[in-house]
Order: structure tokens, then C-alpha cells, then sequence
């Protein structure tokens, strides 16, 4: 009873720091850009740059450009992915997108060059380009059939309009939202103002919070704010609200959506706060992440005025689809994931992953799956993991699998493109990651530059005779 009840436990706060600390600034705008991907971008504009018949120099490079500007995790790529893949993305260049987004955004790539150093980041940066590229062309070939179906009418275009520059105005407005949001740059966490707020409630709730929800370093375990606390609050009123003001918004605009808009906008600009508990009471500071998020908050209203009120209700409504269909699976994947990790002991990992092996490679992409952590905290997890004694060769195969392959994404992809594909996705991912821990490994361990090359290029000339033939094999339709 006590392993069940530590488990929910473990479940429950996994969900709660989740929910208060990471889905908001990042997730909640990239729903909104999925919903503008797919409500007002034209859908010739996306087969210009990312679709099955352009030229693969500029589809895939185009694709992983696009990802390297979001700083989002595997979850928060999900809506994103989605929108482009439905507007009529080949499945390569969106396969590139959906890996290269979460595993090499610049974010990422500096911040593990500050933790870890310069060599981990190049590594990683390298390693993630050449990864996404080939497994998007793999994923090209092994289903070029289904996808020259599921693109059949899509391809019948020859003209079409291009993207408004309204659309790229406003797109662009929510995709500096996102960024604002997560970026850490000087200019954003600067301090503005500062007031502490005298109180004795605030205390006396944080302490039954941090018993409730304890802070775990080792386990990745975040506990519970009293901003996140207010801030699930907030969630659950904008679902609330959502549920009819947005579900119902291609019937026309209703009170509901103003009030779950006016809410959405409220809860991120509180999420940008800095407030922090003290002994006194509250300490509030106004950052200039504070301020860009409302600033943009407000721009937004302005610039969606410039459409006609249909296009708004369906950026609304597709917004909302997304939701529905993505962050249910995203709740049961965290809460699985917290289960989960109650069971596993960061004691092992020098045991199993202290040398550059095979199996150690494989137990770094396994770490990166089940002890899953959201963008950006693979980064200090991955620091403790090489203060335990783990490889430098499964670290990396850690910090290449963690942002791709968690079970909540993987749920959310197969929703998305199918089983089929999206476990072969997995698989690949799996194996390139694995090879790639081992690769990084030899280099550190000693071996010459030229063997590794020898080896890494006989590999990649077998890959390519493969795809070859199997090219071949399968008939273009």
C-alpha cells in the first residue's frame, strides 16, 4: 500500500510541477500558433517549402531552420508538428522538424554549453542535424506510398496563394510570444521593479505545498509553487471557459470565448511574473519577460482585428481542436512518467552506464524516455548524471533521446501520423541515438579521428546503399 501510495504520489506531483511550471509560456502559445498554422497559412504555402516534391536541399534545411528558432520540448513540438503535417507537409521535413525543434533550438545548445561545455554542444548540435535530416529522408522512403495518398489532392496544385502578410504578422507576433516566454536573455530577466508583499497566509500555504509536493533534485522532482498552485488554478477556469467559448466559436463569438481569451492572457502574463514566497510573505518581481508578454498579449488583439471574423473563429476553433486532441494524452503521459520514476534509483546509473558500451548507450536512451524531463532540465539532469560517474558517450545518447522520446509524445504522435509510423520513428530515433552515445564515447575514450571517421562513413555508406534499394523496392505513386 505504502509503493502504491508513494506512486500516486510521484504521479500526482509530476503532474503538478508540469502543469505550473512548463506548459504555460511554451505550450499554451504553441497551440495557438498550431491553430494559425492551420486556420489562415494557405496550404500551397506549406507544400513550397516543405513538401514531398521540393528539392530536398530546400525542404529539409527549411525544416530544421524552422525548429532551431523554438525553444520547446518534445511535448510542446506536438500541436506544431501536427499543424504543419495536416497543412500539407511531406512526412520527411516534418519528421525533421518534430526532431530537430526540441533536440538543437538554440536555447538548448547554449544552455548545455554553459552546463556541460563547449564540446557536448557541438556534439549535440551536429549530431541532431544529421540525425533529424537522415531519419526524416528514412521515414520518406519507408513511407512514400501512404504519404503520396494521404498528399494525393494536395499535390494537384500548381499556383496558389502565398501566406498574407497579415498571417506572417500575426504568426509572427505569437511566435515572439513563445520566445518571450523562454528565452533567457538579459534584456528579459532583468529586474524592473521589486515589492514584498507582507503576509502570513502565503507561508503557511507554501510549507503545506513543499510536504504535499516534496522537491527532489535527484529524481527531477520540481514540487509545487504557490504561483504554480494559482496557476493550475487559472488553467482549469480557462478549460472552463474553452470548453463552449472556443469549442463552440465556429458558431460565432460568444461571451465564453472572451472571457477564456481574456483569462488565457491573464494567466501567461502572471506566469511571467516573478513571485517567490519568503519568510514575510510574498516578493514579486516585474521582469522584462513580464512586460514583453503582455506587451505582446496586447498587440495581439489590434493585429487579429486586420482578418474577418470567420478567419479568427477558425484559428479559435482549430486552436482548440488541438487541445483536445494533444494535451489529454499529454495529462496521462506525465502522470505515467512520475510513476515511473519513483521506481528508478540515480544510485544505478554509475552501475549500468558507467563505461562506453552498447548497453550503457542503450540505458542513456531508456533514461531519456522514461526519466523524461521537459525542455531544458535534460540539461542540468544530464550535469548530475555525468557528477555520478555516468559515460560522456550515454550521456549524449541521453541528451539526443530525452527531448524526442518520452511516452507522452510518443502517444501524441502515434494520434497524429499512426502507429506504424510513429513507433518506427521511435525505433529509429532509438538506434541513431545509440550509435550516436557510442561515437562520442570512442572519441573521448581515445580513438583516432580518422578510425572513428572510417567507421562512422562505412556506416553511413551502408545506410545510404540501403535506402537505395529500398527506394527502389518501393514505387513511387
Amino acid at each position: 500500500m505504502d509503493i502504491l501510495l508513494s506512486s500516486l504520489q510521484s504521479g500526482l506531483a509530476s503532474l503538478a510541477s508540469y502543469l505550473a511550471a512548463h506548459v504555460l509560456l511554451c505550450l499554451v502559445p504553441a497551440f495557438f500558433i498550431a491553430g494559425g498554422l492551420s486556420a489562415l497559412v494557405p496550404q500551397q504555402s506549406i507544400i513550397r517549402f516543405l513538401g514531398p516534391n521540393v528539392s530536398k536541399w530546400v525542404s529539409y534545411p527549411a525544416a530544421a531552420g524552422a525548429g532551431s528558432l523554438l525553444a520547446v520540448c518534445s511535448c510542446t513540438i506536438q500541436p506544431l508538428f501536427a499543424g504543419i503535417y495536416k497543412k500539407g507537409a511531406g512526412l520527411g521535413p516534418a519528421i525533421t522538424f518534430l526532431f530537430f525543434a526540441p533536440a538543437a533550438n538554440i536555447l538548448a545548445l547554449s544552455y548545455t554549453g554553459v552546463a556541460l561545455g563547449a564540446d557536448f554542444a557541438i556534439a549535440r548540435i551536429v549530431l541532431a542535424l544529421s540525425f533529424g535530416i537522415g531519419i526524416g529522408m528514412i521515414m520518406a522512403i519507408l513511407f512514400r506510398q501512404g504519404d503520396a495518398e494521404r498528399l494525393a489532392d494536395a499535390e494537384t496544385f500548381t499556383g496558389g496563394e502565398g501566406i498574407s502578410r497579415k498571417a506572417l504578422i500575426f504568426l509572427g507576433a505569437l511566435v515572439a510570444l513563445l520566445i518571450a516566454g523562454t528565452l533567457k536573455l538579459d534584456f528579459l530577466t532583468v529586474a524592473w521593479l521589486s515589492v514584498e508583499l507582507p503576509s502570513t497566509t502565503a507561508p503557511a500555504i507554501q510549507a503545506v505545498l513543499d510536504r504535499l509536493v516534496p522537491i527532489d533534485e535527484a529524481k527531477g522532482a520540481e514540487g509545487l509553487s504557490l504561483q504554480g498552485l494559482v496557476l493550475i488554478g487559472l488553467l482549469g477556469m480557462i478549460g472552463a471557459a474553452a470548453w463552449r467559448g472556443l469549442g463552440l466559436v465556429d458558431n460565432g463569438f460568444n461571451r465564453l470565448t472572451w472571457v477564456a481569451l481574456g483569462l488565457t492572457a491573464l494567466t501567461l502574463v502572471f506566469a511571467a511574473l516573478g513571485m517567490r514566497v519568503t519568510e514575510n510573505g510574498l516578493f514579486l518581481t516585474l521582469t522584462g519577460r513580464t512586460v514583453a508578454v503582455a506587451v505582446l498579449c496586447s498587440l495581439l488583439w489590434p493585429l487579429a482585428r486586420r482578418f474577418d471574423p470567420w478567419d479568427m473563429q477558425q484559428w479559435l476553433w482549430e486552436t482548440w481542436r488541438f487541445v483536445k486532441q494533444i494535451f489529454p494524452l499529454l495529462i496521462v503521459g506525465v502522470f505515467l512518467v512520475g510513476i515511473i520514476r519513483n521506481f528508478i534509483q540515480p544510485e544505478w546509473i554509475q552501475t549500468i552506464a558507467g563505461a562506453n558500451t552498447v548497453l550503457a548507450n542503450m540505458a542513456g536512451v531508456v533514461f531519456g524516455v522514461f526519466m523524461y524531463f521537459p525542455t531544458l532540465v535534460e540539461v542540468p539532469i544530464a550535469k548530475m548524471f555525468l557528477s555520478l560517474g555516468m559515460h560522456p558517450g550515454p550521456l549524449i545518447a541521453y541528451l539526443m533521446a530525452d527531448p524526442e522520446l518520452s511516452l507522452q509524445s510518443i502517444l501524441i504522435t502515434s494520434a497524429i501520423i499512426g502507429k506504424l509510423k510513429a513507433w518506427t520513428y521511435v525505433g529509429l530515433v532509438a538506434v541513431f541515438s545509440t550509435l550516436a552515445g557510442l561515437a562520442y564515447g570512442a572519441w573521448v575514450d581515445g580513438t583516432s579521428l580518422l578510425i572513428l571517421g572510417l567507421l562512422v562513413g562505412g556506416f553511413v555508406t551502408a545506410l545510404v546503399t540501403a535506402l537505395h534499394f529500398i527506394g527502389r523496392a518501393i514505387p513511387a505513386r
